[in-house]
Protein backbone atom coordinates (compact mmCIF):
# COMPACT_ATOMS: atom_id res chain seq x y z
CA UNK A 1 0.00 0.00 0.00
CA UNK A 2 1.33 3.62 -0.20
CA UNK A 3 0.99 5.82 1.95
CA UNK A 4 0.61 9.82 1.67
CA UNK A 5 3.03 11.74 4.51
CA UNK A 6 3.41 15.09 2.83
CA UNK A 7 1.44 16.74 -0.07
CA UNK A 8 2.39 14.52 -3.67
CA UNK A 9 5.06 12.04 -1.11
CA UNK A 10 3.66 9.22 -0.56
CA UNK A 11 5.17 6.02 1.01
CA UNK A 12 5.58 2.20 0.32
CA UNK A 13 4.53 -0.25 3.20
CA UNK A 14 4.02 -3.97 3.25
CA UNK A 15 2.27 -5.45 5.75
CA UNK A 16 1.62 -8.55 7.05
CA UNK A 17 -0.69 -10.12 9.05
CA UNK A 18 -1.20 -13.28 10.63
CA UNK A 19 -5.10 -15.10 9.09
CA UNK A 20 -6.02 -15.00 13.01
CA UNK A 21 -5.41 -11.46 13.35
CA UNK A 22 -1.94 -12.27 15.71
CA UNK A 23 -0.80 -11.42 18.79
CA UNK A 24 -1.55 -7.55 18.98
CA UNK A 25 1.69 -6.61 18.73
CA UNK A 26 3.20 -5.09 15.20
CA UNK A 27 6.92 -5.53 14.70
CA UNK A 28 7.92 -2.05 12.22
CA UNK A 29 10.93 -2.56 10.02
CA UNK A 30 13.27 0.85 8.70
CA UNK A 31 15.94 -0.80 6.46
CA UNK A 32 19.27 0.88 6.15
CA UNK A 33 21.64 2.42 3.30
CA UNK A 34 21.55 1.96 0.47
CA UNK A 35 18.47 -1.10 0.53
CA UNK A 36 14.82 -0.99 1.03
CA UNK A 37 12.50 -2.95 3.16
CA UNK A 38 13.47 -5.92 1.32
CA UNK A 39 16.80 -6.46 3.44
CA UNK A 40 14.18 -8.29 6.15
CA UNK A 41 12.70 -10.82 3.96
CA UNK A 42 14.01 -13.84 6.09
CA UNK A 43 12.32 -12.07 9.12
CA UNK A 44 8.84 -11.48 6.80
CA UNK A 45 9.14 -15.50 5.93
CA UNK A 46 9.05 -16.55 9.97
CA UNK A 47 7.71 -13.59 12.07
CA UNK A 48 3.87 -14.07 11.26
CA UNK A 49 4.41 -17.24 11.55
CA UNK A 50 4.98 -16.49 15.41
CA UNK A 51 1.68 -14.15 14.79
CA UNK A 52 3.32 -10.76 14.67
CA UNK A 53 2.06 -8.28 12.58
CA UNK A 54 5.15 -7.16 9.96
CA UNK A 55 5.07 -3.70 8.60
CA UNK A 56 8.10 -3.04 6.26
CA UNK A 57 8.82 0.70 4.99
CA UNK A 58 10.78 2.02 1.98
CA UNK A 59 12.15 5.37 3.58
CA UNK A 60 11.50 8.25 1.18
CA UNK A 61 13.68 7.66 -2.03
CA UNK A 62 14.30 4.13 -1.44
CA UNK A 63 12.47 1.34 -3.09
CA UNK A 64 9.06 1.65 -3.71
CA UNK A 65 8.63 4.63 -2.32
CA UNK A 66 8.37 8.18 -3.91
CA UNK A 67 11.67 9.63 -4.83
CA UNK A 68 11.14 13.78 -4.29
CA UNK A 69 14.20 15.79 -4.57
CA UNK A 70 13.57 16.86 -0.53
CA UNK A 71 13.51 15.55 2.79
CA UNK A 72 16.54 13.16 3.07
CA UNK A 73 17.16 14.38 7.17
CA UNK A 74 16.87 12.43 10.14
CA UNK A 75 14.28 15.19 11.14
CA UNK A 76 12.14 14.53 8.20
CA UNK A 77 12.17 10.94 7.60
CA UNK A 78 11.63 10.40 11.49
CA UNK A 79 8.17 12.73 10.77
CA UNK A 80 7.84 10.71 8.05
CA UNK A 81 7.69 7.53 10.16
CA UNK A 82 5.07 9.14 12.81
CA UNK A 83 2.58 10.05 10.00
CA UNK A 84 2.71 6.27 8.90
CA UNK A 85 2.56 5.18 12.13
CA UNK A 86 -0.51 7.49 12.88
CA UNK A 87 -2.47 6.74 9.37
CA UNK A 88 -2.17 3.05 10.14
CA UNK A 89 -3.24 3.79 13.87
CA UNK A 90 -0.74 1.34 15.37
CA UNK A 91 -0.15 0.50 18.40
CA UNK A 92 1.82 -2.04 20.98
CA UNK A 93 4.71 -1.56 17.45
CA UNK A 94 8.07 -2.90 18.28
CA UNK A 95 10.55 0.03 16.45
CA UNK A 96 13.43 -2.42 14.75
CA UNK A 97 15.83 0.05 12.56
CA UNK A 98 18.69 -1.24 10.94
CA UNK A 99 21.95 0.98 10.23
CA UNK A 100 19.85 4.42 8.78
CA UNK A 101 16.78 3.15 9.90
CA UNK A 102 18.07 2.67 13.71
CA UNK A 103 19.23 6.29 13.19
CA UNK A 104 15.55 7.40 12.28
CA UNK A 105 14.12 4.93 14.57
CA UNK A 106 15.97 7.14 17.26
CA UNK A 107 15.22 10.61 16.16
CA UNK A 108 11.81 9.11 16.05
CA UNK A 109 12.09 8.37 19.85
CA UNK A 110 13.17 11.65 20.22
CA UNK A 111 10.68 13.97 18.92
CA UNK A 112 7.37 11.44 18.45
CA UNK A 113 7.44 9.13 20.81
CA UNK A 114 5.04 9.80 23.81
CA UNK A 115 4.71 6.17 25.47
CA UNK A 116 1.38 5.23 23.32
CA UNK A 117 2.55 3.37 20.17
CA UNK A 118 5.97 1.77 20.96
CA UNK A 119 6.57 -0.49 23.20
CA UNK A 120 10.10 -2.04 22.48
CA UNK A 121 12.82 -0.44 20.44
CA UNK A 122 15.03 -3.03 18.35
CA UNK A 123 18.47 -1.05 17.02
CA UNK A 124 20.28 -3.53 14.61
CA UNK A 125 23.74 -2.72 13.79
CA UNK A 126 22.47 1.66 13.93
CA UNK A 127 24.38 4.25 12.50
CA UNK A 128 24.56 5.72 16.05
CA UNK A 129 25.22 7.78 17.85
CA UNK A 130 27.33 8.86 14.84
CA UNK A 131 28.07 7.57 11.70
CA UNK A 132 31.36 9.56 10.38
CA UNK A 133 34.16 10.93 12.74
CA UNK A 134 34.72 14.30 13.48
CA UNK A 135 38.00 14.19 14.36
CA UNK A 136 40.70 11.36 14.11
CA UNK A 137 40.97 10.91 17.56
CA UNK A 138 36.93 10.53 18.15
CA UNK A 139 36.19 6.55 19.61
CA UNK A 140 32.80 6.95 17.61
CA UNK A 141 32.42 6.35 13.57
CA UNK A 142 34.52 5.92 10.98
CA UNK A 143 36.39 7.77 8.51
CA UNK A 144 34.02 8.48 5.15
CA UNK A 145 35.05 8.15 1.65
CA UNK A 146 34.57 11.22 -0.22
CA UNK A 147 30.68 11.38 -1.59
CA UNK A 148 32.20 12.18 -5.20
CA UNK A 149 32.54 8.15 -5.73
CA UNK A 150 28.46 8.44 -5.31
CA UNK A 151 28.50 11.21 -7.97
CA UNK A 152 30.92 9.93 -10.55
CA UNK A 153 30.61 5.80 -10.48
CA UNK A 154 27.86 5.22 -8.29
CA UNK A 155 26.63 1.39 -9.12
CA UNK A 156 30.48 0.63 -8.37
CA UNK A 157 30.14 2.94 -5.46
CA UNK A 158 27.37 0.70 -3.99
CA UNK A 159 29.04 -2.40 -4.98
CA UNK A 160 31.78 -1.65 -3.16
CA UNK A 161 29.97 -0.79 -0.17
CA UNK A 162 28.29 -4.23 -0.16
CA UNK A 163 31.41 -5.81 0.11
CA UNK A 164 31.70 -4.23 3.75
CA UNK A 165 28.66 -5.36 4.71
CA UNK A 166 29.07 -8.94 5.37
CA UNK A 167 31.17 -10.95 7.40
CA UNK A 168 30.36 -14.64 6.09
CA UNK A 169 29.94 -16.34 2.57
CA UNK A 170 27.67 -14.30 0.60
CA UNK A 171 26.52 -16.40 -2.29
CA UNK A 172 26.46 -14.45 -5.43
CA UNK A 173 22.81 -14.82 -6.59
CA UNK A 174 21.92 -12.79 -2.72
CA UNK A 175 24.39 -10.24 -3.70
CA UNK A 176 23.13 -10.05 -7.02
CA UNK A 177 19.13 -9.34 -5.20
CA UNK A 178 20.82 -7.28 -3.06
CA UNK A 179 22.28 -5.01 -5.18
CA UNK A 180 19.42 -5.02 -7.52
CA UNK A 181 16.81 -3.88 -4.61
CA UNK A 182 19.42 -1.11 -3.98
CA UNK A 183 19.61 0.19 -7.55
CA UNK A 184 15.84 0.81 -7.34
CA UNK A 185 16.53 3.92 -4.79
CA UNK A 186 16.85 7.50 -6.66
CA UNK A 187 20.73 8.54 -6.89
CA UNK A 188 20.12 11.98 -5.02
CA UNK A 189 18.22 10.07 -2.73
CA UNK A 190 21.23 7.75 -2.19
CA UNK A 191 23.88 10.80 -1.99
CA UNK A 192 21.25 13.08 0.12
CA UNK A 193 21.27 10.65 2.86
CA UNK A 194 25.03 9.60 3.24
CA UNK A 195 25.33 13.33 3.28
CA UNK A 196 22.90 13.23 6.39
CA UNK A 197 24.65 10.02 7.77
CA UNK A 198 27.65 11.83 7.88
CA UNK A 199 26.53 15.26 9.00
CA UNK A 200 24.04 14.52 11.77
CA UNK A 201 24.67 12.91 15.46
CA UNK A 202 22.37 11.18 18.21
CA UNK A 203 23.68 12.13 21.12
CA UNK A 204 20.96 13.87 22.60
CA UNK A 205 18.31 12.40 20.99
CA UNK A 206 19.50 8.51 22.50
CA UNK A 207 18.74 9.87 26.22
CA UNK A 208 15.08 10.24 25.10
CA UNK A 209 14.61 6.23 24.57
CA UNK A 210 12.55 5.41 27.62
CA UNK A 211 11.18 2.08 26.82
CA UNK A 212 13.08 -1.53 26.46
CA UNK A 213 15.72 -1.06 24.03
CA UNK A 214 17.70 -4.29 22.43
CA UNK A 215 20.97 -3.45 21.09
CA UNK A 216 22.11 -6.22 18.25
CA UNK A 217 25.21 -5.70 16.09
CA UNK A 218 28.04 -7.94 14.70
CA UNK A 219 31.73 -7.88 16.73
CA UNK A 220 32.94 -7.50 13.01
CA UNK A 221 30.92 -4.85 11.75
CA UNK A 222 33.05 -2.80 9.38
CA UNK A 223 30.45 0.52 8.80
CA UNK A 224 29.41 0.95 12.41
CA UNK A 225 32.32 -0.62 14.92
CA UNK A 226 30.83 -2.59 17.70
CA UNK A 227 32.04 -0.11 19.98
CA UNK A 228 28.91 2.38 19.15
CA UNK A 229 26.93 -0.34 20.57
CA UNK A 230 28.03 0.10 23.69
CA UNK A 231 27.93 3.68 23.45
CA UNK A 232 24.29 3.59 22.87
CA UNK A 233 23.73 0.94 25.49
CA UNK A 234 25.75 3.34 28.10
CA UNK A 235 23.07 5.78 27.12
CA UNK A 236 20.13 4.16 27.63
CA UNK A 237 19.01 2.80 31.14
CA UNK A 238 18.45 -1.24 30.82
CA UNK A 239 18.90 -1.61 27.94
CA UNK A 240 19.86 -4.89 26.88
CA UNK A 241 23.12 -5.79 24.40
CA UNK A 242 23.79 -8.66 21.60
CA UNK A 243 26.69 -9.66 20.45
CA UNK A 244 26.88 -11.44 17.14
CA UNK A 245 30.22 -13.14 17.36
CA UNK A 246 29.96 -14.25 13.38
CA UNK A 247 28.45 -11.04 11.93
CA UNK A 248 29.27 -7.98 10.13
CA UNK A 249 26.61 -5.21 9.27
CA UNK A 250 24.07 -7.51 8.02
CA UNK A 251 23.82 -9.75 10.40
CA UNK A 252 20.07 -10.75 9.65
CA UNK A 253 21.83 -12.28 6.49
CA UNK A 254 25.32 -13.48 8.54
CA UNK A 255 23.32 -15.35 11.55
CA UNK A 256 20.13 -14.95 10.41
CA UNK A 257 18.90 -17.78 12.28
CA UNK A 258 20.60 -16.41 15.33
CA UNK A 259 18.99 -13.19 14.87
CA UNK A 260 15.15 -14.08 14.70
CA UNK A 261 15.62 -16.42 17.53
CA UNK A 262 17.45 -13.84 19.46
CA UNK A 263 14.78 -11.16 18.38
CA UNK A 264 11.77 -13.28 19.74
CA UNK A 265 13.80 -14.05 23.13
CA UNK A 266 14.10 -10.38 23.59
CA UNK A 267 10.23 -9.83 22.82
CA UNK A 268 9.21 -12.20 25.02
CA UNK A 269 11.29 -11.68 27.83
CA UNK A 270 11.98 -8.14 28.22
Amino acid sequence: MLIEVESGVKLYVEDLRPQDGGNGHTLMFLHGWPGNHRVFDYAYQILPHHRFRCIGLDLRGFGKSDKPWHGYHYDRMAEDLSVVIDTLDLKNVILVGYSLGGSVAIRYMSKYHHGSRIDKLLLVSAAAPVFAKREESSPYGIPLPLLDQLHQDLPQAITDFSGTLFHRYVSPEYRNWFLHNCMESASYALIQTAVALRDEDLFEDITYIDVPTGIFHGIHDQVVPFTAAVAIQQEIPGSLIYRFEQSGHYLMYDEKERFLSTLLSFLKNS
